[in-house]
């Protein structure tokens, strides 16, 4: 499609780049703020290059925040002896809005995949398991994918942590096989974590 500026091609060019939009939403989103008021279009801006400055990763679970810690670690009340692993915080805030977790997470940041080229070392397992060591955790939940990815991520973390004094479970299979987390909805996902099982038993040995 040919423009009449090339700064509203820019612009739709950008906004092609976000996941699930295409051509003809770009252009109405750059339309739009085309016409918008200038104050709405300079806080949109404002907002995006703030959240990019200024969010951080947890120095904790590597969720993301505000500080250097994250307000389910500050929390004195969450269950610190039980950790939910989980790939990305996506999954973190699906797994927050059942109301039905009262642990607190790690994230990994990824699953292992060779295909992708990411490898153990690319992902946060290797912080997991010195938590693990250092802290008074009792139970990691195994919350990851459905998928072939995440399942050998998680044979691989149940390998390395297997003869720690830790306890290893993963949500119960309620979420279909292939699923990701985030897009499971609030009762099934709620349902799996509290009725999670043995990793052994899922999984086998």
């Amino acid at each position: 499609m040919n423009y009449p500026s090339i700064h509203l091609e820019n612009v739709i060019n950008e906004f092609s780049k976000l996941p699930g939009v295409g051509s003809r939403t770009a252009l109405r989103f750059a339309l739009y703020l085309l016409d918008a008021d200038e104050k709405e279009a300079n806080s949109l801006a404002q907002s995006i290059s703030l959240m990019r400055s200024e969010i951080k990763l947890c120095k904790h679970c590597f969720s993301i925040s505000d500080s250097d810690e994250c307000e389910v670690c500050k929390d004195a009340k969450r269950d610190h002896s039980l950790v939910c692993v989980v790939e990305n915080i996506r999954d973190v805030m699906a797994i927050e809005n059942t109301n039905s977790y009262s642990g607190v997470y790690h994230v990994l940041g990824g699953v292992i995949s060779p295909i992708d080229g990411i490898g153990a070392g690319d992902i946060k397992i290797k912080e997991l398991v010195e938590r693990i060591a250092k802290e008074d955790i009792q139970e990691i939940i195994l919350a990851l994918p459905t998928t072939m990815e995440g399942d050998t991520t998680c044979f691989y973390i149940n390998k390395l942590v297997k003869d720690m004094n830790v306890k290893v479970s993963a949500i119960a299979r309620g979420v279909s096989i292939g699923d990701n987390i985030e897009y499971t909805d609030e009762i099934t996902l709620s349902r799996s974590i509290l009725n999670r099982l043995p990793f052994d038993k899922i999984y086998g040995k």
